[in-house]
């Protein structure tokens, strides 16, 4: 079957073949949350993107494989209410950006800044910090070590979406920081195939949603 990335509430889970990652995304919870299981094909060892709701569907989406980790992209509650029975049944450990970690309802046992990196298996995500939805909002970026390099894979919570940028409440100051971020550290570096897979609703490209960016500045949200 091959990926789409369009998941429902209740629905089976999408699953993609990336070199030495499988990813797996499931939508969750009454808000239509995606979670995204990260498995490396090497080791088996898996991290979980937001651990948002119904704990026991993310827990059976594990399985008998060691979670390693499990990082929460932001603060909000809809993205970690199934975080505490997730962490507590697998022993993994919480991974966040120090600025949202205090909102959590568990401890950041391995916090992340801008540029650092969080591992599963032989695989590294770098971390990329998006400050406006949240101050601690991030984002990860998968290049399977530079083979992706010109097709690279990003999980970017709630900051970046297929037609526009995260919810910035009208504030335009938040507004302006994030649509700054979002061009400087995701547009201007990354190519147009970069897939990315948003904290909600469906998966998009950079180049599908590139020549929107001046509209999204220009109507401010």
């Amino acid at each position: 079957m091959t990926y789409t990335g369009n998941v429902e509430p209740g629905g089976r889970p999408d699953v993609r073949e990336l070199p030495g990652l499988t990813v797996t995304k499931v939508s969750v919870g009454p808000y239509d949350n995606n979670a995204y299981l990260l498995r490396c094909t090497a080791t088996g060892e898996q991290l979980l993107v937001d651990a948002a709701n119904e704990a026991s569907r993310l827990l059976e989406l594990v399985g008998d494989g060691p979670l390693a980790r499990i990082v929460t992209t932001h603060r909000h509650q809809d993205h970690w209410m199934a975080l505490s029975e997730v962490a507590r049944a697998t022993g993994a450990p919480v991974v966040a950006h120090p600025h949202d970690a205090e909102a959590l309802p568990e401890p950041v046992a391995e916090p992340v800044e801008h540029g650092g990196t969080v591992q599963v298996g032989r695989a590294s995500l770098e971390v990329i910090h998006l400050r406006g939805h949240t101050p601690g909002s991030i984002a990860l970026l998968y290049d399977a070590g530079g083979e992706l390099a010109d097709r690279p894979h990003l999980f970017t919570g709630d900051s970046l979406f297929p037609g526009g940028i995260g919810n910035t409440w009208g504030d335009p100051t938040l507004f302006k920081q994030l649509l700054a971020d979002v061009e400087e550290r995701v547009f201007e570096r990354l190519p147009d195939a970069t897939w990315f897979y948003p904290g909600h609703g469906k998966d998009s490209t950079l180049g599908r949603e590139r020549p929107a960016v001046p509209e999204w500045r220009a109507r401010g949200w």
